[in-house]
């Protein structure tokens, strides 16, 4: 493998997919676009939506001439996946919300789904419950807010623990039910960056599932060799994004450079 694993979110979510990635390849080259002009994706179209992914992935494949791409985001993985796969020469990997190994590692059979509002609504996510968790209570959370928040926190502003508190109300209410929750999905890659957060906040002994340890292990299987490169920590975004500088280094990239994208984007 010649050339880095490309991680592609709206944002810094793709942070925790990264953080997967370090401690499975520590001598992997890694390279980061986001596309935070669109950030939340949540509020945009699916069509115009998935046709914008599949440029901006195009345009940060060729930047850093990346062999692998990996889709940090759900939105982005339920929407473009195909169209990628169908424009793009690499190996592309998505990102799906944790629901089966919750489902397996859950005692009590009360898991939680944590997600934006487009991945707790949309079929593709009930679908993975239908299959997967069908002998579980499933309570889905929509917490938009810890979005807000790991971007804002990123750039270094304080965590607001009453906004997150607030947005999690519903997920501590369930441990407090027969049966109880015991298991919760991280179904943004925002969320696994405030986990030390969550973990303090809950009220109740939790496991927190996310997808960062399968998406590593999925790249292992797709790339034959994973080597290092004079691409290893470059970062694109496609606005302006100086303030994340600090928190990109302490997940090992470089200070944002801008992305370069057709004058249709």
């Amino acid at each position: 493998m010649s050339g880095p694993i490309l991680i592609f979110d709206s944002g810094v979510g793709g942070l925790s997919v990264a953080r997967a990635l370090r401690q499975h390849y520590p001598s992997a080259a890694l390279c980061y676009a986001c596309d935070n002009a669109w950030l939340p994706y949540g509020l945009r179209d699916d069509a115009t939506l998935a046709k914008r992914i599949v440029m901006v992935c195009q345009a940060a494949v060729q930047a850093c001439q990346a062999s692998v791409l990996v889709v940090a985001c759900n939105t982005a993985s339920t929407l473009a996946l195909e169209g990628l796969r169908q424009t793009l020469s690499i190996p592309v990997i998505g990102t799906v919300p944790a629901i089966k190994p919750a489902a397996l590692m859950s005692t009590s059979r009360h898991i939680g789904l944590l997600a934006t509002t487009a991945t707790v609504n949309r079929p593709y996510t009930q679908g993975l419950i239908d299959s997967f968790a069908s002998d579980c209570v499933v309570t889905k959370i929509a917490a938009d807010a810890l979005v807000t928040e790991a971007e804002a926190w990123l750039a270094g502003t304080p965590l607001n623990a009453p906004r997150i508190q607030q947005a999690l109300a519903p997920l501590w209410q369930a441990t407090l039910e027969s049966p109880a929750l015991d298991t919760v999905v991280l179904g943004c890659t925002h969320f696994p960056l405030l986990q030390p957060l969550l973990v303090t906040l809950a009220p109740a002994p939790i496991t927190w599932v996310d997808s960062g340890d399968a998406i590593a292990r999925r790249v292992g299987q797709v790339a034959t060799t994973l080597v290092s490169s004079a691409h290893d920590g470059r970062c694109f975004t496609t606005a302006p994004a100086q303030a994340l500088t600090d928190g990109f280094a302490r997940y090992g990239f470089h200070a944002p450079q801008p992305l370069a994208l057709p004058d249709a984007c």
